[in-house]
């Protein structure tokens, strides 16, 4: 009785299941994205108006006085001394840095008039002030302080009652505009978005609307056939041996939760490579640290890692040889590197390209570089059939690592040969193993030392001419020399970042069909990263062993980015594939789409609707409209791609 019972029980869920996937249906969903899309666009087109027209009034609040820009504050610093004053200051984010030079205050006219001068300083950071007389002698204790965007401040120098200090402190004279209201706004309109949709999808689950729906389109195709000239509607009667057939066979499974995380990354990457509205945080970190632009390039590496494993394998488990996937790698590897030495020099429009100053690395190199080393070992040592890995042995938690040990050897090796650069190679003028910035940064000793072996071989192979002229560095440390982020050495490590990625690869196809094996051997391999970037960077920004740096690319910070990876794929996998909560969109059409995607926001930047010509370019609120408008765009042509079925593969 109870087998009769759950046969039945099996047949109507298989039923209901058949009844989902009818052509009716699948409209039905299409119906409902369309109507999603188009409610998304007017929200956005209502709020892109208030969002722009909201800084304009307050952007230049202090015009009258000093023209401000983005990122900085009025200073007025008021000298009631009888000498002049030297007032100096570093960015609290600058490491060990020399004192740059603000301006001379002169010394008071008569006491109780005091002399002044107008600055502006930068707000982006915390500021440290020191103020010197004429031989150099402090005045006062250092003043930290951290000026907010468009404030209007002044800085007193009083005397002490004739002491040998004087009285320093920072008063704020106007109040200063909140430059992260915009993103706020942002955020809040996003979210509205996303609660909308979520709310639209469980309304149009409803049996109850699904049935209004049906019953109107029914009635409309049907009036629409009889006004026609076509005919009267047919009716398709079922019969027995229509139930009787098979179904239609199922497209191969495929992994959403991979092609999230690469749509993910890469949205974010068009988004800062944008602009990120013009906040620092969204800009790559001047030296050592991490900012939402340093995490992307990293994980959209690790998924290319995870991508080869599972296609080689699908390849291998086809009938394909491994010559023939060599050729297809060899051949990959040369489009990706040519179309980005063509994407990243200067546009021809402007006039003639100079081969003297072709700039040979950069993202889509570093990618076929990475891509070609990776698929390579994978070849060499993937195999076609692979078994799920039990618990039957002491040994099995590692076996699939052990199973490939000639290529982790080939590996750790390569990692042995940048740790022996990094530490060991001479470097002319500079000390060996120098991991700092160069410019003002070490009490300025080893200006010309940005990178240190790092830069050194980059401009001994490549060429000063021929690599990235105006590095991060420069904006907070003063370096003047040229450094390549994606230059030789740290390419070393992005071989690294996509075989760890190559990792997680591997446990999906050895624990297909175990969930909860994939996801705790995802955690146990983020958990093993992360206590190794703790120990290098001994859980600072600074003062470790080797920072996390991503213009080196450094051991750290490629441990730490895995870590980061290995958990969000975990999560994404969980939400997505494992409990299907949530399907991905719209980042999965993004993720089926990447070079497409990648390549087109590079080439077509300059041109509208991504750019336009603001009323205010001094507006974070401007900036970051107009960026997230053309992030958007590029969501919603991976989507129409997707739907037409045009994916552009190498």
């Amino acid at each position: 009785m109870s087998k009769k019972k759950h046969k039945t029980t099996k047949s109507l869920l298989t039923k209901q299941k058949d009844v989902h996937a009818t052509p009716e249906n699948m409209k039905y969903e299409e119906s409902c994205n369309t109507f999603y899309l188009t409610i998304v666009a007017l929200i956005i087109a209502i709020c892109v108006v208030p969002l722009t027209a909201e800084i304009p009034s307050s952007g230049f609040r202090y015009q009258k006085h000093t023209p401000l820009k983005m990122d900085e504050a009025s200073l007025k610093v008021y000298n009631e001394l009888t000498e002049d004053v030297l007032v100096s200051w570093i960015s609290k984010e600058c490491y060990q840095c020399l004192y740059q030079q603000l301006g001379v205050v002169t010394a008071a006219p008569r006491p109780g008039q005091p002399s002044s001068k107008d600055f502006v300083v930068s707000t982006q950071h915390e500021l440290a002030f020191r103020l010197n007389d004429t031989s150099t002698k402090q005045l006062c204790n250092e003043l930290t302080f951290h000026f907010g965007e468009h404030g209007n401040y002044s800085l007193w120098i009083k005397n002490l009652n004739n002491n040998s200090e004087a009285d320093c402190s920072i008063v704020t004279d106007g109040n200063p505009v909140n430059s992260y209201t915009p993103i706020l706004i942002a955020f809040f309109v996003i979210a509205g978005v996303v609660l909308l949709f979520a709310f639209g999808k469980t309304l149009s689950g409803l049996a109850a609307v699904r049935r209004v729906y049906f019953q109107l389109r029914g009635s409309i195709e049907t009036e629409r056939l009889i006004n026609s000239e076509l005919g009267s509607p047919e009716r398709t009667v079922t019969t027995i041996a229509d139930n009787i057939l098979p179904p239609p066979p199922s497209p191969s499974k495929r992994l959403q939760s991979l092609d999230t995380f690469r749509g993910i990354s890469l949205i974010v990457m068009v988004f800062v490579n944008y602009g990120g509205g013009r906040y620092w945080f969204f800009r790559h970190a001047s030296w050592n640290g991490l900012t939402v632009a340093d995490l992307v390039f990293p994980w959209f590496v690790f998924i290319m890692g995870t991508s080869i494993a599972l296609s080689i394998n699908k390849l291998l488990r086809s009938g394909s040889t491994r010559s023939s996937l060599l050729k297809k790698v060899l051949w990959r590897t040369m489009l990706l590197f040519a179309i980005g030495v063509v994407i990243i020099n200067p546009n021809y429009c402007q006039g003639p390209l100079s081969w003297d100053t072709l700039r040979i690395p950069g993202v889509l190199q570093r990618l076929a570089w990475s891509y070609l080393v990776v698929a390579c070992l994978d070849l060499l040592v993937a195999r076609a059939h692979l078994d799920i890995i039990t618990t039957d042995t002491w040994w099995s938690p590692i076996l699939d690592i052990l199973l490939y040990w000639p290529a982790w050897l080939c590996v750790l090796l390569l990692e042995v040969l940048w740790l022996c650069l990094t530490f060991l190679l001479p470097v002319p003028g500079c000390p060996t193993g120098y991991l700092g910035p160069g410019g003002i940064g070490d009490m300025g000793w080893y200006a010309n030392c940005t990178g240190g072996a790092a830069g050194y071989i980059d401009r001994w192979l490549l060429g000063e001419k021929h690599i990235y002229q105006t590095p991060s560095s420069r904006v907070i440390y003063a370096t003047h020399i040229p450094f390549d982020p994606e230059g030789v050495l740290g390419s070393i490590n992005s071989i690294l970042m996509a075989y760890l990625g190559l990792q997680a690869g591997k446990i999906i196809l050895h624990y297909r069909d175990l969930p909860r094996s994939i996801m705790s051997r995802f955690l146990m391999w983020g958990l093993f990263l992360g206590v190794i970037s703790a120990i290098l960077t001994r859980c600072s920004k600074d003062q470790g062993f080797i920072p996390a740096n991503k213009n080196l690319w450094s051991l750290s910070y490629v441990t730490t980015l895995a870590c980061f990876a290995f958990v969000l794929l975990l999560l994404i996998y969980y939400i997505i594939d494992v409990r299907k909560w949530w399907s991905g969109a719209p980042f999965y059409y993004a993720g089926m789409n990447s070079i497409l995607v990648y390549v087109g926001h590079e080439v077509f930047e300059e041109y509208f609707p991504f750019r336009w010509r603001m009323l205010n370019s001094q507006s974070h609120a401007e900036h970051l409209t107009q960026n997230l408008v053309a992030t958007s765009c590029w969501l919603f042509i991976s989507y129409v791609l997707y739907k037409k079925k045009i994916f552009w593969k190498l």
